[in-house]
Parts: C-alpha cells; structure tokens; sequence
C-alpha cells in the first residue's frame, strides 16, 4: 500500500514540475510575439516566483511570475513582469519605455493620411 502511495505522489510531483515547464514555454512564447508587436528586443524571460494554487480548470495547479527583460535601442534595459495561473496569462506589466526611433519604426500602409501601395501620385495628390 505505502508503495503505491510513494508512486503517486511521484507521479504528482512530476505532473506538477511539467505543468511549471509548460508555463515556463508559454510565457517565453507570449513575450517574444508581445515584444515584436510592441517593436522591441527581448533580452530573457525569468521565473520569479511559483507557488501552488487551487481552483480552475485543472483542480490543482500554479501561479507563477515571469520577469523577462527588453531593450528599446540595444543598450538600456527594461523589466516587465507576466501574472499565469496555470497556463492561462492573467496580467502584463510593461514600464514606461521610451518608443524606438521614428527610423526605426514601421512604415504606414494604407488609404488613411496617404494614397496607399497603388497609388501613384500626380502634382502632390493621388490619382
């Protein structure tokens, strides 16, 4: 009986070690597309904390903190902070940045404020 128990606590403890593993993905996978939408580099994503958790989909499971760092020009450094509870994204903390160089940031397409990818131009308007 005691052997039984000993291997599903085993195979607890090692459920609960991979669902921190997956989190650990997701989070790296959340920041890196967050920080090309927001056009900045990220530098690493950290796991501050985890502590257990009851309730959601799972019944038992995690809430963990990530930090991950970023640059806005290659030689400042920032940290931002993602909340999960189990592998569900809670809450994003970005800190104020200063925006990349107006070189730097993408070109507009479209019709608003321009004539747009087809357009072409005659005396400064479009055709």
């Amino acid at each position: 009986m005691t052997d039984l128990l000993l291997i599903l606590g085993l195979i607890g403890i090692a459920a609960l070690f991979w669902q921190l593993r997956q989190m650990a993905e997701q989070a790296k996978q959340f920041a890196t597309r967050e920080c090309a939408r927001q056009n900045v580099q990220l530098l690493s994503v950290a796991q501050s904390n985890a502590r257990p958790a009851f309730g959601g989909t799972s019944g038992i499971g995690w809430k963990a903190d990530y930090q991950f760092e970023f640059s806005t020009d290659g030689i400042n450094q920032f940290v931002g902070s993602i909340a999960m509870h189990g592998l569900r994204i809670t809450k994003i903390n970005w800190p104020i940045f200063p925006e990349p160089e107006w070189h730097e940031a993408p070109t507009a397409r479209g019709k608003i404020g321009g004539c747009g990818p087809k357009c072409g131009t005659s005396g400064g308007r479009c055709r």
